[in-house]
């Protein structure tokens, strides 16, 4: 099936991605993440003191919080809350600090009338978790958890293939037939991780979705090549991070101008897009 996007992207590619590491003050790690105009920002504190009600006597207690940009956190920020905790804790060694309290907090940076999480911003907000708890240092880290969001779009004649789209737009999504979000970790040596195209990254393995298809026509091939195409984002911008994290104490921190460290990968390490007071509030709400 032949789709034309909104904004003259083909199928398989991604909005410039957004990597800013924002040192924000009184906590361990911080890291804005974007698509284009869909980012959010998180921060990492820990190992801190845990109230004695949430002490485990084996492992660091893992708390997450997610926050829209506006309001309080609702249900929707809730249930992503807990899916971050789920998919992120593979990737962390949390039983090298029993007794204490690993705590990320992330704020959604995307204007949206109703508390919601499509696919894109969802995989904003578990990129820039990674990038928090990898800029932070305090907890040793088996992988890097990164995601990508992919869309399905059906044309009326049953003869076309359903077209697969990644990073889509908060528009692409409410009208897709389907879409979600692939979370995979990237680790050297995993048990069954999926092999990748090139030599120098190491092996993924899901760990997370959403994936659903709003009219329950969905098929076990739509799936894969959904989950297929995920990855293929996913890799990608494993590789952005690596090549961001030996720059992470060099870059200056916003509003001053940075360099950009990979422009072939369309990373770009600040971003006019988000208004100085908007970082301002984020800042206060974190």
């Amino acid at each position: 099936m032949s789709f034309t996007r909104p904004d003259g992207r083909g199928n398989e590619d991604k909005r410039p991605l957004h990597i800013i590491y924002e040192r924000l003050d009184r906590v361990d790690g911080s890291a804005r993440f974007g698509f284009g105009d869909t980012k959010a920002l998180a921060s990492v504190s820990g190992p801190i003191e845990v109230r004695l009600a949430a002490e485990q006597p084996s492992k660091a207690t893992f708390d997450v919080t997610v926050r829209p940009l506006s309001s309080l956190p609702g249900t929707e920020s809730k249930a992503l809350a807990t899916s971050l905790r789920g998919l992120l804790s593979p990737s962390l060694i949390l039983s090298r600090n029993p007794r204490t309290l690993l705590q990320l907090v992330v704020q959604s940076l995307t204007p949206s009338p109703i508390e919601s999480y499509p696919p894109s911003l969802a995989a904003a907000c578990i990129n820039a978790s990674s990038l928090a708890l990898l800029n932070a240092g305090s907890i040793p880290m088996t992988g890097v958890v990164c995601a990508a969001g992919v869309a399905l779009f059906r044309s009326t004649t049953e003869e076309d293939i359903p077209a697969l789209v990644l990073d889509p737009s908060e528009s692409e999504s409410r009208e897709a037939v389907g879409c979600g979000c692939f979370a995979f970790l990237f680790r050297t040596e995993i048990a069954g991780s999926q092999p990748l195209p090139t030599n120098d990254t190491p092996g993924a393995r899901l760990v997370w979705t959403n994936w659903h298809v709003k009219d329950g026509t969905s098929d076990d091939g739509e799936l894969a090549r959904a989950q297929a195409l995920g990855l293929a984002g996913a890799e990608t911008i494993w590789r952005a991070i690596k090549q961001s994290v030996p720059q992470m104490d060099n870059l200056p921190p916003p509003p001053l101008p940075s360099r950009s460290t990979a422009g072939e990968l369309g990373i770009i390490t600040q971003s006019d897009e988000v208004s100085d007071q908007d970082m301002n509030d984020a800042k206060i709400e974190i």
